[in-house]
Order: structure tokens, then C-alpha cells, then sequence
């Protein structure tokens, strides 16, 4: 036994397509050390030349926190959002069949094609409250839109709905109807069906989804800038400050402001795989 499984290994190593373990491992370090750890480990560097009391000066400014509490907020209420009304658009593209469905499946995946500029400029002509669908709502609701955190929020909305949908779409797919046949033949409603069988199959992968989306927000520039009108204080997101700190030379400042972007991000990825484990080792 114990030769037959050494000769099974020997062929799997000399048929293998790809180089040794030890080769493509160190192919592999050398690129994320060069596109990720390197760039990643000088901002640590950079914000570190900065004193502690330096440092959480910089952070803890009001103009900054002001920023924090716009950026997270906005990207928590995007990504609830997304999750919600996500959770539908995949539900009727995986069960339902209907005119234009390929169309519609195409169109969630625009944002991922469209440069964010593009995004943000047609948002903010859409929104803004002299013409289209701007000025419908401020007449007949007074609601601004354009210019404000409710604007921010429809932008980052915009971007973080195909995160949700294409993480939601294979768990849908996968779920055996079989399951759903023998809840109802049991006596379950559909409610019930919902809550007992369907959900908890696909909660990891909307976790998920909802993650994604959410750093997905925490680090847009480009779609928001031209919606948010940019005023400090109020509709200032953080990664516009961290230019603007660029701009005028306060790298160290910026870092640090970048550090805690990043810091949150890595704690997102870090919830993102433990889903993904605790689905893996409690799947049925």
C-alpha cells in the first residue's frame, strides 16, 4: 500500500503540467511581494515616521474622523442595500425565465466595465437637482440628492450590486430543488421554506457578497468624487482627503489616513475567509 501510494505521487509530480511546488511557490511570493507586500509594507513605513501623537493627531482631526464617519457609513448603508435588493435581482435571474434575462444579466456586470469617472459624472447628471430625475425629486419631494450623503450612498450602491450578485448567483444555482420539494411535502410554507432551507444554504455566500461589497465602497474615488461635492466636514469622503493631503505635500499625514483604509480592509478580508471556512466546514 504503502508503494502504491509513492508511485501515485512520482507520476502526479512527473505528469504534472505545471513546474515543481517549490518553483511556481516562489514565482508566486515573487509577484505579490512585488504588487502587494512591497507597496503595502512602504505605506507602514511612511505613516511610521510619523510619533505616535503625531499620528493620532492626524486620525483623530475632525476634518478626518468627519471623513471615517462619511466613508463607513455610507459604504455599511451601500452594502445593506446591495445585499437586500441583491439578493432579489439574483433570485430572479437564477429562477426565472423571461424576456431580455441575458440583457439584464449583462447590465449587472456595466459597473465593473465602466471607468468610475464615467460613473460618477453620470450619476451626478442624472441626480442633480436642476434637470432629469434630480429635479423630479426635489419638486415634488424636496429631496436633493446630488451633492449630499444620499448621493455618495446611490454611488457607491451603484458599483458594490454586482459583488452581491455574481457571489449569490452559483450558491442559487447549486441549491438542489429536491430539498425545496420535500420542505413543502412536509407541510412547510414557502415562507418557512425560505427561512429554514433556502437562506441558510446561501447566508455565507451573501456574507460574502455583502463583504465585498462593502470594501469594494470603502475605497472608491472616481464614481463619488463628482456626486459628493467634496465639502469638508460634510460630504468629504476619505479617499479624496487623502488626495487632497497628497496635493499639498503632507505625505505622512496621508499615509496614516491610508493606514486605517487599509487596516479595515484587511479586517473585511479576514471576515470574508472566515465565512468562507465556516462554510466550507459546516456545509451539508
Amino acid at each position: 500500500m504503502i508503494h502504491l501510494q509513492t508511485a501515485r505521487r512520482w507520476l502526479r509530480k512527473r505528469h504534472s503540467v505545471l513546474p515543481g511546488f517549490g518553483l511556481t511557490l516562489g514565482f508566486a511570493m515573487l509577484y505579490l511581494s512585488l504588487l502587494v507586500l512591497i507597496p503595502l509594507s512602504s505605506l507602514f513605513v511612511k505613516s511610521a515616521s510619523l510619533s505616535w501623537a503625531d499620528f493620532w493627531n492626524t486620525v483623530s482631526d475632525p476634518r478626518v474622523l468627519a471623513s471615517f464617519r462619511l466613508t463607513f457609513g455610507a459604504a455599511l448603508a451601500a452594502a445593506l442595500v446591495n445585499a437586500v435588493f441583491g439578493l432579489i435581482v439574483t433570485w430572479v435571474l437564477v429562477r426565472y425565465s423571461f424576456f431580455g434575462k441575458r440583457l439584464v444579466d449583462a447590465m449587472i456586470d456595466l459597473p465593473f466595465a465602466m471607468p468610475t469617472a464615467v460613473s460618477g459624472i453620470t450619476l451626478t447628471a442624472l441626480f442633480v437637482k436642476t434637470r432629469g430625475l434630480g429635479k423630479l425629486l426635489y419638486d415634488w419631494f424636496g429631496l436633493e440628492v446630488a451633492y449630499t450623503p444620499l448621493g455618495i450612498m446611490i454611488a457607491l450602491v451603484f458599483i458594490g450590486l454586482p459583488f452581491v450578485v455574481r457571489t449569490l448567483q452559483p450558491a442559487l444555482e447549486d441549491l438542489d430543488l429536491d430539498i425545496e420539494e420535500s420542505a413543502a411535502s412536509l407541510g412547510a410554507t414557502r415562507f418557512q421554506t425560505f427561512r429554514l432551507v433556502i437562506f441558510p444554504a446561501i447566508l455565507p455566500a451573501l456574507l460574502t457578497g455583502f463583504a465585498l461589497s462593502f470594501a469594494r465602497a470603502l475605497g472608491e474615488y472616481g464614481s463619488v468624487v463628482f456626486i459628493a461635492g467634496n465639502q469638508p466636514g460634510k460630504t468629504e469622503i476619505a479617499p479624496l482627503l487623502i488626495m487632497n493631503k497628497l496635493e499639498d505635500f503632507h505625505y505622512r499625514e496621508a499615509a496614516a489616513i491610508a493606514v486605517i483604509l487599509l487596516l479595515a480592509s484587511f479586517l473585511i478580508l479576514l471576515f470574508i475567509n472566515i465565512v468562507q471556512w465556516w462554510s466550507r466546514r459546516y456545509a451539508i
